[in-house]
């Protein structure tokens, strides 16, 4: 008896040791608690950041270049401005204004490649950056060694709106991102100016998968053409006024070369304050730092 007994427990041990090993198998197959990852619809208060206030809005349009960061293990698995926990493998972005969740194209503008991301988060937090993805993200957009990458960043409306009304309606819609599903970019990239809109395949945007009420980007890399001539400027400031505009190129007149262009935007005329053209995103970060000291506080990087 006393050694049936004894069998029986260790069975009973080695039964229990085998389920544990599976379950902490697939805790880490699972990657994060399913029940965390659910995110809010969220667009958020005014904040302010070194100075600089941030007025968060819904966007359909928006359309902006600049320069893209990444951010990654340190962050992972903390939960993101609406709720998620971010992971480092998946197609996300932060944002400082854009309604979270939302799809924008992130194209780079040093090699064409493009890809989709799911803006969940806020941020980045320097002054001289526009998006920061993930660090999934930032390898597809071959940046992630350089850290940085001159982007072009398009907020996809119908996307946009589809997944806002999941998220408020509480459907999941935030899963894994599966693996890639197109073959990599060709290089080199063509040489021709930068045309709109956003990359198709095969004749149709492939941006968005949904699946049971999931939507998530897929981890698709397209091509794009680009401009070998782009440059980097600050836009120190945009004025319906001459008088304003000049009145502000003079006081950076000791910074670098600036000028004053005229721009219209919707039948409006802007005259934008610009410093440069400037060699190097280091250089521009400097730059944009002493415009910022010398009154601009509006002052941004942007590439052209």
């Amino acid at each position: 008896m006393n050694m049936r007994f004894g069998l029986l427990a260790i069975m009973l041990l080695v039964l229990a040791g085998c389920s544990e090993m599976r379950l902490g198998a697939e805790a880490v197959k699972g990657g994060l608690p399913q029940g965390d990852e659910l995110g809010n619809y969220k667009v958020g208060k005014p904040y302010q950041i070194e100075g600089k206030w941030y007025t968060p809005q819904e966007s359909y349009s928006y359309d902006e270049t600049g320069v893209a960061s990444w951010y990654g293990p340190g962050f992972h698995g903390k939960k993101t401005a609406n709720g998620e926990r971010f992971n480092t493998n998946e197609m996300t972005a932060a944002h400082r204004t854009l309604q979270m969740p939302s799809f924008v194209r992130v194209t780079n503008l040093d090699n064409g490649r493009s890809v989709v991301v799911r803006v969940n988060d806020r941020g980045p937090y320097a002054r001289g950056r526009i998006i920061d993805v993930s660090q999934k993200a930032a390898e597809l957009l071959d940046f992630k060694r350089k850290g940085t990458a001159l982007v072009r960043v398009t907020v996809l409306p119908e996307e946009s709106r589809q997944v806002a009304v999941a998220a408020q309606q509480g459907k999941r819609w935030h899963g894994d991102t599966p693996a890639p599903t197109a073959a990599p970019v060709r290089q080199p990239v063509q040489a021709v100016a930068l045309v709109d809109p956003m990359p198709v395949e095969n004749g149709t945007p492939v941006p968005v998968h949904v699946k049971s009420g999931e939507y998530y980007p897929d981890a698709v890399v397209s091509e794009v053409p680009v401009s070998p001539d782009r440059k980097i400027y600050i836009q120190a400031g945009s004025f319906s006024t001459a008088e304003n505009a000049y009145r502000l190129n003079g006081q950076l007149a000791n910074i670098g070369r600036s000028s004053v262009t005229v721009a219209t935007v919707n039948g409006q005329s802007f005259h934008r304050v610009r410093v440069g053209p400037i060699a190097s995103v280091p250089e521009a970060d400097q730059i944009l730092g002493r415009v910022i000291a010398a009154g601009a506080k509006e002052a941004r990087i942007i590439v052209d």
